[in-house]
């Protein structure tokens, strides 16, 4: 990473302090984390709470993974109008001869640069995280259940949800989350019994 222009807003000491952590800034930019490992993948958004069925994971592996490909695209658009911003910068600069305006348009240059190594860094992991979802679905994909609608699994999947977070009602939890536990659960059981929703 470039640091010159911190050389004007840090004092003597600050920037002093900075340069000598410069090998260590540059691997903490390297290696920071950005969006989920997949640890927290499979442990925090697959929760056996939340999905406890192969089909619930798999289908909401399947929204993660759909969000992630979006902001991807999205990404690529900032990245192209970041880059035609650069250019024109640059062209601008090639040919100005009034000193400020020279310095303005470097100033707009260093941060056009910036923005692109950062969005280059966003999009590789945003890429990761695509791919872990990937081999997340593959796994889960046991020929069960059916992974053309999301609807027909749905009925057990919740059912089971709501009977486990059920179980795990206490005398101390808010009167709030209780009823709606118990409404969630009740209106699945009545379902299943109407035969409205059946289990896939």
């Amino acid at each position: 990473m470039n640091n010159d222009s911190l050389d004007l807003v840090l004092e003597k000491i600050d920037l002093s302090l900075v340069r000598e952590l410069q090998s260590e800034l540059d691997d903490t930019w390297n290696k920071k984390q950005m969006f989920r490992t997949e640890t927290e993948m499979r442990v925090s958004v697959l929760n056996d709470i939340k999905f406890p069925t192969s089909a619930s994971k798999y289908w909401q592996a399947i929204r993660e993974q759909a969000v992630m490909l979006e902001n991807l695209v999205m990404l690529s658009f900032e990245y192209r109008r970041n880059d035609v911003k650069l250019r024109r910068k640059k062209e601008k600069l090639s040919k100005e001869l009034n000193n400020f305006k020279k310095e303005e348009l470097q100033i707009d240059i260093d941060e056009c640069e910036y923005i692109k190594k950062s969005t280059e860094q966003t999009a590789h992991h945003r890429v990761r995280e695509i791919e872990h979802w990937s081999r997340i679905k593959k796994e889960l994909d046991d020929g069960t259940f059916d992974t053309q609608d999301v609807n027909t699994h749905q009925a057990d999947s919740y059912h089971k949800r709501y009977e486990i977070e059920a179980k795990n009602l206490t005398p101390g939890t808010p009167f709030e989350t209780t009823r709606n536990v118990m409404a969630h659960l009740e209106t699945s059981k009545r379902l299943r019994k109407e035969k409205t929703l059946l289990p896939k």
